[in-house]
C-alpha cells in the first residue's frame, strides 16, 4: 500500500543499484490517504491516554515542577514571595489537564513515532524499513532532550531577563509588578517545551531523507546559509522578545543543523545522484 512517499518502481536509488519496488505499492486515493492519517493519529492519541492519566494522579507535583524556574527567577530578583494567579474557577483544571496532556505526549512519544512511521513505511523500500527502530528510537531522544533543554536552560535564562524589567519606573512615582496569570503562564510553557521538543528533531529527519537519498550532504552544506537565516527567523517567533532566550534556540537550531549534514555524510549518499548518472554514462 503506498503511503506518504508514492514512488515508481523501480528505480535506482542513490545509494547505486536498482532496487525493488515497494512490497505494498497499492495507489491510493486522496480519501485513503487521509482515511489512513486519521486512523494513524486515533492510535497515536490512545495511546498518550495512559501517561495522561498518571500526570493526572500527580497533577499538582507537575504544577510545582513546572513553575519552578519562574519561581527561582522570581526570588533572585527580590520580587517578594512568588505567586501565580487565575480569573476563572475553571482556569486551574485546564491548566491540570494541559499538563496531563503534556506528559502523556512525552510519555507516548515512542508510540507516536512509531504511529509516524508506519505511516510513511508503506512507501518505502525493503531495505529502507530497517530504519524504523533508530528512527523511533532518534526521535524519542531528541524530542525529550529538546523538551529538557527549554526547561533547564532557555527557562530560566528567559524568566531572570524578562521578570528583570519589572520594577521602580525613573520618576519613583509608579512601580512595574508582574503579575502572573497562570492560563497564561502554562499555554507558554507548554507551547515553548513542544517547540523546543520538535526543534531537535532536526537532525532525525534530515538524516532520513539523506538516508532514503532524497538529500544529499553537499546539498545541505550548500543549503547552510540559508538555514542560519530561517533558524533566526524560527527563534525570533518561538522565543520571549529577548536576545538572550533566542539565542538560545538559535544556536541549538544551528549546530543540529549541521550536525545533520555530518550525519548525512556518513550515512547518505557519498555520490550525488547526477553525478553518478553521470560518471555510469561515461563508462559506458
Amino acid at each position: 500500500m503506498s503511503n506518504a512517499l508514492d514512488r515508481p518502481a523501480p528505480q535506482s536509488t542513490a545509494l547505486g543499484g536498482v532496487t525493488e519496488s515497494p512490497p505494498d505499492d497499492v495507489p491510493m486515493t486522496v480519501l485513503e490517504h487521509l482515511g489512513e492519517l486519521r486512523s494513524r493519529l486515533i492510535k497515536a492519541l490512545l495511546g498518550m491516554i495512559p501517561g495522561s492519566w498518571i500526570a493526572w494522579e500527580y497533577k499538582e507535583y507537575l504544577l510545582d515542577y513546572l513553575l519552578k524556574p519562574l519561581a527561582v527567577a522570581w526570588k533572585q530578583l527580590g520580587l517578594g514571595e512568588p505567586t501565580i494567579h487565575f480569573a476563572n474557577p475553571v482556569d486551574l483544571f485546564v491548566s491540570y489537564m494541559k499538563i496531563a496532556l503534556t506528559v502523556g505526549l512525552l510519555v507516548a512519544s515512542p508510540w507516536v513515532f512509531y504511529q509516524l512511521w508506519a505511516f510513511i513505511a508503506p512507501g518505502l523500500y525493503k531495505r529502507e524499513r530497517f530504519y524504523a527502530i533508530p528512527f523511533v528510537l532518534a526521535s524519542t531522544v531528541f524530542f525529550a532532550g529538546g523538551a529538557f533543554f527549554g526547561y533547564q536552560v532557555v527557562f530560566p535564562l528567559g524568566f531572570e531577563t524578562l521578570l528583570g524589567l519589572s520594577g521602580m519606573l525613573p520618576s519613583a512615582s509608579m512601580r512595574v509588578q508582574p503579575t502572573i496569570m497562570l492560563t497564561e503562564y502554562m499555554g507558554f510553557a507548554t507551547r515553548m517545551l513542544l517547540a523546543f521538543g520538535v526543534v531537535f528533531e532536526i537532525p532525525v529527519v534530515v538524516t532520513f531523507l539523506a538516508m532514503v537519498g532524497v538529500v544529499n550532504w553537499k546539498q545541505l552544506l550548500k543549503f547552510g546559509r540559508w538555514w542560519v537565516v530561517i533558524a533566526s527567523i524560527i527563534a525570533a517567533v518561538l522565543t520571549p522578545p529577548d536576545v538572550g532566550s533566542q539565542m538560545l534556540m538559535l544556536v541549538p537550531l544551528v549546530v543540529l543543523y549541521f550536525l545533520s549534514v555530518g550525519l548525512a555524510y556518513l550515512f547518505g549518499p557519498k555520490v550525488p545522484p547526477e553525478d553518478k548518472a553521470d560518471r555510469e554514462a561515461g563508462a559506458d
